[in-house]
Parts: structure tokens; sequence; C-alpha cells
């Protein structure tokens, strides 16, 4: 009795297991679904409405557009155009999303921000990045390099990571990303931008921080960019002074 009561245990931790598996997209069942809002001209697979596949064509699965530079005007400097299935729908139940980031010279920043439902693998097309991420508690151990065009680097599900343009030239790269939604939680609109803002003793005492500076933070406009962290007051350094100075070493390699 007790070794079929710990095969019955056993039992109960695997289907647990496959239950947190199944929480990422799960595998398509059909060839594919093409994304469609009309429920009349549809039939219903995994749980969502697709397009009859015998009306799907060619442009479901094509999308032109993405050589276009993107407008990087912004407290970042930096673009993200992301590809899913509301441009794409052909990508539809696929997993599979794509994004092209650009950034200005010397400081153009994607900042520190997680994908709360995807990996995603980062490719160089032009210019120099500091890319890295920051593993989970305890460790907190940052793993970090400068890329050039042709290099790539990922970023493991649910982790911090970032991209930073130190060249003198602008710089685009592409991602790969392992859902059709991965989503995306930028950590200082988070922190500093929540709706309705958290309470300020909360954020004084989890980054020891003036409690003037958290108030200052979270009454800044953090919705005039898709995402911002670093915001350079006019009447200090300038944006490249304070990234690139001598005793700053952010952008040593580091494993």
């Amino acid at each position: 009795m007790i070794k079929v009561a710990n095969l019955l245990v056993a039992f109960a931790f695997l289907a647990l297991a496959s239950s947190f598996v199944s929480a990422y997209d799960p595998s398509p069942l059909q060839d594919f679904c093409v994304g469609i809002n009309d429920a009349d001209a549809a039939v219903l697979v995994n749980g969502k409405f697709c397009k009859n596949p015998s009306f799907a064509t060619i442009d479901d699965f094509t999308y032109s557009g993405l050589n276009v530079p993107g407008n990087t005007s912004n407290q970042l400097r930096a673009h993200v155009n992301i590809i899913t299935a509301d441009l794409m729908p052909g990508l539809n139940t696929l997993g599979i999303s794509l994004a092209r980031i650009e950034f200005e010279p010397n400081g153009g920043l994607n900042p520190p921000h997680y994908h709360p439902r995807g990996s995603e693998v980062l490719l160089v097309l032009e210019g120099t990045l500091y890319a890295g991420f920051v593993t989970s508690n305890p460790d907190h151990r940052l793993f970090s390099k400068i890329l050039k065009p042709g290099d790539l680097i990922v970023f493991p599900f649910g982790l911090i990571h970032f991209q930073l343009n130190i060249g003198k030239t602008p710089a685009v790269a592409i991602a790969a990303l392992t859902s059709q939604n991965p989503g995306v939680n930028t950590v200082a609109n988070a922190i500093f931008g929540a709706n309705w803002p958290i309470k300020p003793e909360v954020l004084v005492t989890a980054f020891q921080l003036d409690r003037k500076l958290v108030e200052d933070l979270q009454t800044q406009d953090w919705k005039k960019t898709a995402s911002a962290y670093v915001v350079v007051n006019n009447n200090s350094h300038s944006f490249k002074d304070v990234l690139f100075t001598d005793e700053n070493h952010e952008f040593e390699e580091r494993n």
C-alpha cells in the first residue's frame, strides 16, 4: 500500500508539473488559425475565433513595412515596433511574435523590463548595444555584453533585461519572442507610474530613497512614452555625460 501511495504522489506531482507547462502558449491543434473579429465568418478553435481555412490568403501570413524607421523622438530616444497577430493575423496561436527596436546614438535606451509570457532572442543589425539581464532572487546576477552587428543574446523567460546604444551611430535590432502576446512590464513605469500610485512609504523602504524623490518620480508623466527609465534634468549633466564618465563601469562585459 505504501508503494501505491508513493506512486500516486508521484503522478500527482507529474500532473502539477504538466499544468505549469500548459501555462505557456499551447501547441496548436491545427495547421494555422488566422485571427478574425467577425464571428459569422469564423470557426472556434482552441478557444478563439479563427478565419475559416478556406478563406485564408497569403496576406494573412505576410507583413510589409518592418524596414520603415520608427519615431525615436521621445524621452528614451528609442522605438519598438512589435508585430503580433493584430498586424499579421497568421501568427495567431503559433506562439511567436517579432519586434524591430531602434536606438538613437549615445544613449538610446530600451529600459529594464520583462515579458510575463515569453522568452526573447535579440539580433543586432546595426550599431553597438550594451545588453543584459538580471537573474531572480536571491542572486540578482547580471549577465551583460557589448553586442555588435551579427551578435545575438537570449533573455530568459520573465527576467528583467535591457538594451542601450553606446555607439556614436544609430542602432537597430530584431527581437523574436516565444509568445504571440508576450506582454511587457517596464520596471520604472510599473513602480513609479502605477495607477493608482503605490503608497510612497512602500517605495521609500523598498528602494531606500528619500520620500521627496519618490513623490517627484510619481508625479512624472510616465505615459509620454511607451516606457521610461532614465530621465535627465536639463540642469544636470547631459545624458551622454551621465552614462559615459570614467567613474562608471556599466559597459564592462560581465559573466
